[in-house]
């Protein structure tokens, strides 16, 4: 690259150039456009305009105000209460209407469905799914497997306080750490992990002893789970015996949980959402599809 200092005309164009020269090829000192200039210091008053009317300029411990006074958050609770002054008539309908009478006025119940659907965009979905799918640890609201019961008034109550959470009316109960805690051997914990894997029909090692892990379930397992391992809503304890895995259905993934234990967290919306939003949350989750009869 070369630079020249002075500026030549350019003999082709009859423009003088700016004196610069890249790979032979030499910039023109053409002027910008006047429009083009014009939009340009339009823009720099239109900047400053907007600077003094609105809110712009942070301060130490605030911001500037704008002449106007107009504030994003102001006009954002206008339209909150305009559209809750908007609602209230039926929002007020279904805070009087009993939870299992809601699904008779189809009206109604929709509207419960509706507000019950942006309560769980907003709250649940992040652990349960925009669709309420689950995950790993997140359990599927979708199906017909509840730990601690799928009636409206059993899922009112665990959205109200939750379990395991710091309410000390929500859910309690946690599967102990048998491994970490000594009081199974890892051997007596594969031999479980086999057993607890043919409840549900899935195969297992060659040569596992079955009969060894049966009696381990008994003694250990069935006071929560059942004989069968069928669970016990009432403990939060799942069924063992169907096809439905909250954390996974492979031997190392169930002897893990034996070895550490389980115990997921669900949050207390109780004094969080006001009982009206959770009533719609109830009847919306119930709708998903697995909802047991009320």
């Amino acid at each position: 690259m070369a630079h020249d200092t002075q500026g030549p005309v350019d003999s082709v164009t009859g423009v003088t150039t700016t004196g610069h020269s890249w790979d032979e090829i030499q910039e023109l000192n053409n002027p910008l456009p006047r429009w083009w200039l014009w939009t340009f210091y339009a823009t720099i008053v239109w900047a400053v305009a907007y600077c003094v009317v609105y809110p712009a300029w942070p301060l130490i411990s605030s911001y500037s105000k704008g002449v106007f006074g107009w504030q994003s958050r102001d006009a954002i609770e206008v339209d909150l209460a305009s559209l809750k002054n908007q609602r209230a008539g039926m929002t007020a309908k279904l805070a009087d209407t009993p939870l299992e009478q809601v699904s008779q006025d189809p009206e109604l119940f929709a509207f419960a469905r509706a507000q019950g659907k942006a309560a769980f965009g907003d709250n649940c979905a992040p652990c349960h799914g925009a669709g309420g799918a689950g995950a790993k640890g997140y359990p599927n609201l979708n199906d017909d497997d509840w730990l601690w019961g799928g009636s409206l008034a059993q899922i009112e109550q665990t959205i109200q306080f939750g379990a395991r959470s710091t309410n000390e009316q929500g859910h309690q109960g946690s599967m102990p750490a048998f491994g970490r805690d000594g009081m199974l051997k890892r051997q007596e914990i594969s031999h479980v992990a086999d057993f607890v894997r043919s409840l549900s029909g899935l195969s297992v090692e060659q040569g596992a002893d079955l009969a060894a892990g049966a009696k381990i379930f008994a003694d250990n397992c069935a006071a929560c789970h059942g004989d069968k391992g069928q669970g016990n809503q009432d403990l939060g304890a799942p069924n063992l015996s169907d096809k439905i895995w909250l954390f996974g259905s492979s031997k190392a993934t169930i002897m893990e949980g034996l070895t550490n234990g389980r115990g997921g967290v669900m949050p207390t919306w109780h004094g969080r959402l006001d009982d009206t939003t959770i009533k719609a949350l109830a009847l919306y989750v119930h709708s998903l599809g697995g909802g047991r009869p009320q």
